[in-house]
């Protein structure tokens, strides 16, 4: 078996206390790493707890004599497959792109002919800031992949950009790094986000997905090399880098740009589509009545876009459907693997108490032909990367 082996940089923030479980998850999917400590690192983290955890020295001081014998910095920095730098505070960044190497993470940066992964890390004041922003796309220009950051609440009582992305999605990420190119050559179509259904010129009915499944998917299939079309309602998920997006509102708007661009070779429907549209939109704003009268909507059934494509005369080598449901969950997957005519049926519980719909989670159970597959809950950044090596499979 080719052991990979990745050359782990933890840097001084606060994110630092996740490497020990990082450097766990990525251990216990075979990974060999190799951890490099920062001074500043050392604060959150001790180096005797990452060498246990690692099984493997700790560097950490670029003129220890020793080290510079045994292994020094210029082969330490190229005798890995992958430098992943978890987490990556402003400061590295800011060195990365200088060219400074002042201590031993740095240099090893500097010296390496190795791909580097980020996972940035900072306050979110930090994050904006514009000297930040400069770095980070001088970083893209050099080719170095970013992991993150996500949106959240920061150790220091502050909300927004600059928390580092969560474990499961930063092996998400490694993982697919190793497997990229498996879809070179295919062309997978994926449907994201809520529809809206318009009732008057300012009103609509819609659901609550936030297209945050239906985006890692396209990203994932994107990393593996294949080309992308991503149709997506209106959703704040920012799409994701080089894919090709189609803006629609409404059902048939989705069906007409998913007709329009088969044949391809899978097929991927992760939006929620609403299942019907009123019968007469009003082109005025429907006013309120002074006799306290509700107006009456009639509804049409809207398109069933999954049943249509699995049996299209142009219909993709795979095809695989979502069913979020609340109650008989296995259940009503199966029966609409059936009705549906697909390969494939992503299924999750979508109750209330689950927090799955806008959240960064998911717990799905993969239906087709030949049974059932439950996953654990998983980031849905790696429910992506899983669905995607699943359809690596199928395709490849």
């Amino acid at each position: 078996m080719d052991v990979k082996k990745i050359l782990l940089i933890i840097t001084g923030g606060i994110a630092a206390v996740k490497a020990p479980e990082l450097i766990r998850r990525l251990t216990k999917h075979g990974f060999k790493v190799t951890p490099v400590l920062t001074k500043a690192a050392e604060k959150f983290v001790t180096p005797l707890s990452i060498a246990a955890l690692a099984r493997s020295k700790v560097y950490s001081d670029l003129f220890d004599l020793k080290d510079e014998v045994e292994m020094g910095h210029i082969e330490l920095s190229r005798s890995a497959d992958l430098i992943l730098v978890a987490p990556a505070t402003a400061n590295i960044i800011a060195k990365m792109v200088s060219g400074i190497s002042d201590d031993l993470a740095s240099t090893i940066l500097l010296a390496t002919d190795t791909p580097v992964m980020v996972a940035p890390s900072m306050n979110v004041r930090m994050w904006d800031h514009p000297a930040t922003q400069r770095n980070l796309a001088l970083l893209d220009n050099d080719t170095v992949k970013l992991i993150g950051p996500n949106k959240g609440e920061m150790a220091c009582g502050e909300y927004g950009l600059g928390r580092m992305a969560e474990v499961s999605e930063i092996v998400g990420s490694v993982e697919q790094f190793f497997h990229s190119g498996s879809l070179v050559g295919k062309h997978l179509l994926v449907t994201s986000g809520a529809t809206r259904e318009p009732i008057d010129p300012i009103r609509y009915i819609t659901n609550r997905s936030s297209g945050t499944q239906g985006s890692a998917i396209a990203a994932a299939l994107r990393d593996l090399g294949a080309q992308v079309s991503f149709v997506t309602g209106p959703t704040d998920v920012p799409v994701p880098l080089g894919v090709t997006a189609y803006h629609v509102e409404t059902a048939q708007e989705m069906l007409d740009a998913v007709q329009e661009l088969l044949p391809v070779d899978g097929a991927v429907f992760a939006a929620a589509v609403a299942d019907w549209r009123v019968d007469g939109i009003q082109d005025k704003k429907i006013k309120k009545s002074t006799s306290g009268d509700v107006p009456e909507l009639k509804f049409l059934e809207n398109p069933d876009i999954l049943a249509i494509v699995s049996q299209h005369a142009k219909r993709p080598k795979l095809v695989v459907g979502f069913a979020a449901e609340t109650d008989d969950v296995i259940k009503n997957a199966r029966n609409k693997l059936s009705r549906k005519g697909c390969d494939w049926i992503v299924a999750n519980d979508v109750s209330s108490s689950t927090g799955i719909v806008g959240g960064q989670n998911n717990t799905v159970t993969i239906l087709d032909k030949d049974g059932v597959e439950a996953w654990e809950e998983l980031s849905k950044t790696e429910v992506a990367f899983r669905l995607a090596q699943r359809i690596v499979g199928t395709l490849a």
